[in-house]
């Protein structure tokens, strides 16, 4: 077989090809950053940061790219293969992203946060911040993991099921509007016809997944694969054995649940606990 050779001397790597490619075109324009900002609207700082690759900025933004340079659809295509990246995260998380995008039906059960795939910008920042990342590391995995969401609004989305420890639903974020902001995203998100929310209350007591998140991947062929995540480290389970014995723990702890039409009174309780602005 001939050895592959690159053709176009670009990166191959989505995330800088997606910079290289608005480098490129503001470049084949005249323009400067400033001129740019001008003529979009759009801040000069974060067109900067999108290319040089701290960034991807929206698709609002991507979108009037590609109306201003006449590439229609080009940069939103190549910005969403950059979100969807899945090299954006951490080695021991990347084949459990590939498996996600793959996966026709997902169960998850998060003990001490909410399921990455329901998570508002404001809550990510401040779980990642926590975790150490700062900066435009901290932007960059907010970005990444906030892109992550479209897998559950696309026209051919996954079915959705998330169990929600009472406890998730009792531990605010520091700032108020974002955790409003966060509740109201639940709520909007059980709505949807695929997507399916049930909280777990504190009453329930001690069940098998009580120190344990897990993330089940229906598979296309029948097989499923579990990702198991404890306070000290992740791991993607294929085993079959291995992957029964945790969904016989999800099913009990699940038959303790709300079902959805409590969960959503719920949600709508702890919404209306959080503190008001001040009226100005």
């Amino acid at each position: 077989m001939p050895q592959w050779r690159a053709v176009t001397g670009r990166s191959h790597e989505p995330r800088a090809r997606f910079a290289e490619e608005l480098r490129l075109l503001r470049a084949a324009k005249g323009e400067s950053l400033r001129d740019l900002a001008d003529r979009l609207g759009w801040d000069a700082s974060m067109l900067g940061k999108m290319e040089s690759g701290r960034s991807l900025g929206s698709p609002e933004i991507v979108e009037a790219l590609d109306q201003h340079y006449g590439t229609p659809g080009l940069l939103l295509a190549l910005w969403e293969l950059a979100v969807g990246d899945p090299t954006q995260f951490k080695e021991q998380y990347r084949r459990y992203m590939v498996l996600e995008t793959e996966a026709h039906s997902l169960w998850h059960f998060g003990v001490s946060i909410l399921p990455g795939l329901l998570q508002t910008e404001g809550y990510a920042r401040e779980l990642l911040a926590l975790g150490g990342y700062k900066g435009d590391e901290l932007d960059q995995q907010v970005e990444a993991r906030i892109g992550r969401r479209e897998l559950l609004v696309e026209e051919d989305a996954p079915l959705f099921r998330a169990v929600i420890a009472e406890a998730v639903l009792r531990t605010p974020l520091q700032d108020d509007s974002a955790w409003r902001g966060q509740l109201e995203h639940l709520l909007e998100m059980s709505q949807r016809p695929n997507v399916t929310i049930q909280v777990l209350p504190q009453q329930a007591g001690l069940h098998g997944l009580v120190s344990t998140s897990v993330m089940f991947l229906r598979l296309l062929g029948g097989r499923t694969v579990a990702y198991a995540e404890n306070a000290i480290r992740g791991e993607l389970v294929e085993e079959n054995a291995s992957v029964e014995q945790l969904h016989h723990a999800y099913d009990a702890m699940r038959d303790l649940a709300l079902n959805p039409a409590e969960s959503r009174k719920f949600i709508l309780r702890m919404l209306e606990e959080v503190p008001c602005e001040p009226s100005t």
